[in-house]
């Protein structure tokens, strides 16, 4: 009986294949070890336990703010001069977003206002370019709008300067331009 012999880069080549697939192997088995949201083969400090040791739990988001007592009735916008903050109420009381706000120097009277005007764009009193702008009050000879800075700013307005612009994030704006037509009820309470 003839036995023939592999030729060494057959060999070679089989034991390569061989190699590959083991570490494939154990590649698949390590990274089954590893706990989500860790790299695989990353150096990890040895756990140590702590006497005051909880079960992890999610963090839970801040309790939404409540619509203010006595703050109008019917589809309104709720503008709280004390918390810095604006409601979109509908017509059920129920709110539909509430979000902070960054008041200028010179507060609408508390009560009931209306929007009297909405400009899609212009440039505030502090030279920054503002959109979604809803205007609802004067106090003094100054107008009093809802806006948001084209470039996401909020700059503190300067003391020295009369201004009524109440900024707003860019998503709010939006939420407000879309909720407030002329003739919305805008109430500002303490």
């Amino acid at each position: 009986m003839h036995v023939r012999r592999l030729p060494s880069w057959a060999w070679v080549a089989a034991l390569t294949v061989a190699a590959l697939a083991a570490v494939v192997v154990l590649g698949v088995q390590a990274d089954r070890s590893v706990p989500p949201g860790e790299a695989p083969f990353a150096s990890r400090p040895a756990a140590t336990p702590s006497p005051q040791a909880r079960p992890s739990t999610p963090p839970r988001k801040p309790p939404r703010a409540e619509v203010p007592v006595n703050s109008g009735e019917g589809t309104r916008i709720v503008y709280s001069l004390g918390q810095k903050r604006v409601w979109l109420v509908e017509a059920g009381d129920t709110s539909r977003r509430s979000f902070t706000v960054w008041p200028g120097t010179v507060n609408p009277e508390k009560g009931s206002h209306l929007v009297s005007f909405r400009r899609q764009a212009a440039t505030g009193s502090d030279g920054v370019k503002i959109e979604n702008i809803v205007y609802f009050s004067t106090k003094s000879g100054v107008s009093i709008a809802f806006s948001n800075a084209v470039d996401g700013s909020s700059p503190e307005p300067a003391a020295d300067v009369q201004t009524g612009g109440i900024r707003v994030r860019a998503d709010d704006g939006d939420a407000i331009w879309k909720f407030a037509a002329v003739g919305a009820v805008v109430f500002v309470v303490d």
